[in-house]
């Protein structure tokens, strides 16, 4: 590396992204703003029904395609049925790991589990930028619900 070349900053999220809406949207560049790449690992359509006991509304394939057309996304992963795919975040090598306001993760715990495995990255918890029914999934599909079906 060049005397006045610096190292890129690798930022990594991960998430669901099942119906995009403006609270992704402020995530995904708030966690832009922390590096110079921003990697996305998009949960696997086995993760999503574990973890919210439904289906996701768009597969995995789809709402990986969908963030890639997003500016601030530089690249983007389907992650592997089940928790945190250490070993994909090793090969991705990120700097900071930033967690969204609502995702359920004990930070001080995934330090942890990152330092046992090697992945010196900081993690960041990015705090609500948009608070509103309007950018929760959950209540966008509860929204069309009430509109369209009944």
């Amino acid at each position: 590396m060049k005397e006045n070349e610096r190292k890129k900053i690798r930022v990594l999220v991960g998430g669901v992204f099942d119906i995009l809406h403006v609270g992704h949207i402020h995530f995904l560049k708030h966690a832009k703003e922390l590096g110079d790449e921003l990697i996305v690992i998009v949960a696997h359509d086995e993760t999503v029904r574990a973890q919210k006991r439904r289906d996701p509304v768009n597969p995995a394939e789809d709402r990986a395609e969908l963030l890639r057309a997003i500016r601030y996304v530089d690249e983007v992963y389907i992650g592997t049925p089940g928790t945190i795919d250490l070993s994909l975040v090793k090969k991705i090598n990120p700097d900071v790991i930033a967690i969204g306001p609502d995702q359920n993760f004990d930070s001080e715990r995934l330090k942890e589990e990152l330092r046992k495995n090697g992945i010196k990255a900081e993690v960041i918890r990015i705090p609500y930028l948009y608070k509103s029914d309007r950018a929760k999934t959950s209540k966008i599909i509860e929204r069309i619900i009430e509109e369209f079906c009944e």
